[in-house]
């Protein structure tokens, strides 16, 4: 990905390692930027659950973070997406976060922050198979390959671990689906923005396509019947919350990372953040989290470490 607009230590403070490139210690560091914060959005998203129905609660916070962060890139003098340009990256958007967060945001008032975070997990299977399935995409090694359906195991532990119990098992499978649906608009969002040849600065991409993303969910808001927004003091800074560290810091090294990194090494992410998760949902809402559960996550660590063991990591 070409970026002209603005330098790179937007995303983070320049530095160099030895023989690394500038642009991938900063690459790394935005990744491990995502593995962090997004990690704590999904006790974000439970709490702001608490004061905003859900489409209402994705309509606001990407709406909001979309249009600071063009503020910012606007007043900086950056290249703004226009034309055909600006059309790709909006509906890149609109899969990546219309579609994939507002999954996630419904899941979650069915099941525990920590669980939906495990069955988000299973998305680098998405990612990486998508991605070698199209013409001139990365090969799959046997390796990745056992790695990826270690995690894929794990989550299938997961649900298992739920339908005992018949009511809580059917919103476990309801969960798992729904997210799955959420993990497929993900990667091919990911995927066909990694093969566009934006001008625009990463940042400036994931502002676009953070606005687009509320924009496009606002009419569904709108004409939603569900329960009202109701304010509260922890509703509210949940979605400051969501707002700044998921969305404005974690997805713009989100967007960086994916421009600078192989989708194998991104891929990592949804093995990290459901550890912040569930210790996090353990905290502060006590949620469940068993033998069961803790075999279910080491079968899907396994696989992470398959995948960064195995998988050919480079920089574009």
């Amino acid at each position: 990905m070409t970026n002209r607009a603005t330098p790179d230590a937007v995303v983070v403070s320049s530095g160099t390692v030895a023989g690394v490139r500038p642009h991938a210690t900063r690459a790394y560091a935005a990744l491990i930027s995502v593995c962090f914060f997004w990690g704590t959005t999904y006790l974000g998203i439970r709490m702001a659950l608490e004061s905003f129905p859900p489409l209402a609660l994705v309509a606001i916070r990407f709406t909001i973070s979309g249009s600071l962060m063009l503020a910012v890139a606007y007043f900086m003098g950056a290249h703004l997406p226009k034309g055909r340009e600006l059309w790709t990256t909006a509906l890149v958007g609109v899969m990546l976060l219309g579609g994939a967060n507002t999954a996630l945001v419904f899941a979650e008032t069915w099941i525990p922050s920590g669980l939906a975070a495990l069955f988000v997990a299973v998305s680098p299977f998405w990612l990486v198979g998508i991605e070698s399935l199209i013409p001139g995409g990365g090969r799959l090694y046997p390796a990745t390959v056992l790695g990826l359906f270690f995690g894929l195991a794990g989550a299938a532990l997961l649900v298992s671990s739920d339908i005992s119990n018949q009511s809580a098992g059917r919103l476990a499978l309801h969960g798992f689906l729904l997210l799955q649906l959420g993990n497929a608009c993900w990667a091919a969002g990911s995927i066909w923005h990694r093969r566009q040849a934006p001008l625009a600065h990463p940042i400036v991409s994931g502002a676009v396509q953070q606005l687009a993303a509320g924009l496009a969910v606002a009419p569904l808001a709108l004409a939603a019947h569900g329960h009202p927004i109701v304010p509260s003091v922890r509703g509210i800074s949940a979605l400051v919350y969501l707002i700044i560290f998921g969305s404005i810091v974690g997805y713009s090294s989100y967007i960086y990372a994916l421009s600078h990194l192989s989708v194998a090494v991104v891929s990592i992410y949804p093995y990290v953040n459901p550890v912040v998760a569930v210790v996090l949902g353990w905290f502060f809402y006590r949620e469940a989290f068993g033998i069961r559960e803790a075999l279910a996550m080491l079968v899907i660590f396994t696989g992470v470490a398959i995948v960064k063991r195995y998988s050919p990591a480079h920089d574009p």
